[in-house]
């Protein structure tokens, strides 16, 4: 049952937010817990998004843990997940170095494998434990900002006015247009298939296993499931078709993961383009970004949605300071952290899909020695996991 459909647009509020996707649900529950006043709206139904993401990394549980002392946040979450302590790189089906989490100093040394709709039902259900809900359908199509606060118009014609907006929506965020950001970057000339099927997979749901080819990069994570045997497999190729069926998925597993990979079943699948962008600013006025509206990247590492939590609940405790110089703040601390994450998933997705024979025989001779350095494992581990975004 949605039921936010009832749920009147009231005239004034603190704080707008634009998107109640896992970004603008952790500002949202941070600023209720803070008291300060908001109205979250979203132009879908509950439960019509997209789920891309299937990873919540060990920082973003600290900050579950931030949001619900309790610890009830996030093991709610744990215990929909699979906590995996291992991201497996291989060339092909031949392992070149392990990364794991397990040696982390943190409360969770793993990463959990969830899908995205897990998360954000875990979050929508903390922020109504708080007295609060998600205003939808509601699709804002115009944003303008004064002296004295912001007016936000949807589609029906309602308005809002707040003292500041946050665009949480999205890589085509209405928000930021408004504000006339720039999102600079570039886009990857392959597309990419994201597919969740069932499947016997030799190296079993123990880790996530990135592959690299000529063929292309290939990612599989298991998926939580009662009978066992789910997967996510996200892979970069040249061309894919709209929907790829079971038979695509399969011929792309022998290829670049050869005699690993029994595909039984096909639950979903799609295709999309990726882009690597930041947004040049994360405030213009009263108009503020987070999550994808202010960043973009490679799923290689899945840190999207967990870099823009971490934006939600950093936002959400500027906003509730009520100090202009802590909204300043908010984007010296978070936009170097977007430009991190996005150049180490550049560099992975660019070193992993390289056609150059002689960068990939040094890729794969000095992988393994690295690997064998104590601190480069740990340091890849705690850039991974985000923990030294804290």
């Amino acid at each position: 049952m949605n039921s936010t459909a009832a749920l009147p647009l009231p005239a004034r509020t603190e704080v707008a937010i634009v998107g109640a996707g896992p970004t603008g649900l952790a500002l949202a529950v941070t600023l209720a817990q803070a008291g300060v006043d908001f109205v979250l709206l979203d132009r879908q139904a509950e439960g019509a998004n997209s789920s891309r993401a299937a990873v919540v990394h060990a920082r973003t549980l600290e900050v579950l843990d931030e949001l619900d002392p309790s610890g009830g946040l996030s093991a709610e979450l744990v215990g929909r997940g699979i906590p995996v302590s291992r991201f497996q790189i291989r060339d092909g089906a031949r392992p070149l170095a392990a990364v794991r989490f397990d040696g982390l100093r943190t409360a969770h040394p793993y990463a959990l494998m969830v899908p995205q709709y897990e998360t954000e039902a875990v979050l929508l259900a903390r922020l109504r434990a708080l007295g609060h809900d998600v205003h939808r359908p509601h699709e804002v199509t115009a944003v303008a900002q004064d002296p004295d606060g912001v007016t936000l118009t949807t589609a029906a014609g309602e308005t809002l006015r707040a003292a500041h907006a946050v665009g949480a929506d999205g890589m085509h965020s209405t928000v930021r247009d408004a504000a006339g950001i720039g999102f600079s970057g570039n886009s990857y000339a392959e597309s990419f298939v994201l597919a969740d099927v069932a499947m016997e997979w030799a190296p079993g749901a123990a880790e996530v296993s990135l592959a690299f080819g000529t063929a292309g990069l290939t990612v599989v994570a298991p998926l939580p499931d009662q009978a066992g045997g789910r997967y996510r497999i996200v892979a970069t190729v040249d061309e894919a078709p709209a929907e790829p069926d079971l038979a695509f998925v399969q011929g792309l597993l022998d290829v670049r993961v050869p005699g690993q990979a029994t595909v039984t079943a096909l639950a979903w699948s799609s295709r999309f383009r990726i882009h690597h962008r930041v947004a040049d600013r994360y405030r213009a006025g009263r108009l503020l970004l987070a999550g994808d509206a202010a960043h973009v990247h490679s799923p290689a590492g899945g840190q999207g949605m967990n870099t823009g939590i971490q934006d939600g609940y950093a936002l959400g405790r500027a906003l509730a300071a009520g100090d202009p110089a802590d909204l300043d703040g908010y984007e010296a601390r978070r936009r170097p952290v977007a430009l991190r994450v996005v150049a180490l998933t550049d560099r992975m997705t660019r070193v992993a899909t390289t056609r150059n024979r002689a960068l990939r025989t040094v890729r794969n001779t000095l992988l393994p020695l690295l690997a064998r350095i104590p601190a480069l494992r740990t340091r890849l581990a705690r850039e991974l996991a985000e923990l030294d975004y804290r």
